[in-house]
């Protein structure tokens, strides 16, 4: 299953055209959604999505 960028804690929005998107939890920044960044890397799915929390 794939993992859902916009519903996880560690994914942000920077200001940098070049890279708009980045994850936290690895530190890095990227054009594309962190998450196929991650699989195309490694071969596998995001281990450390974590769901944003409801209210915050």
């Amino acid at each position: 299953m794939a993992v859902n960028c916009f519903k996880c804690r560690y994914f942000r929005v920077t200001w940098e055209p070049a890279n708009p998107r980045a994850c936290t939890a690895y530190g890095f920044k990227t054009k594309q959604i962190p998450s196929a960044v991650v699989r195309q890397s490694s071969g596998m799915e995001c281990l450390k999505f974590a769901p944003k929390q409801e209210g915050k």
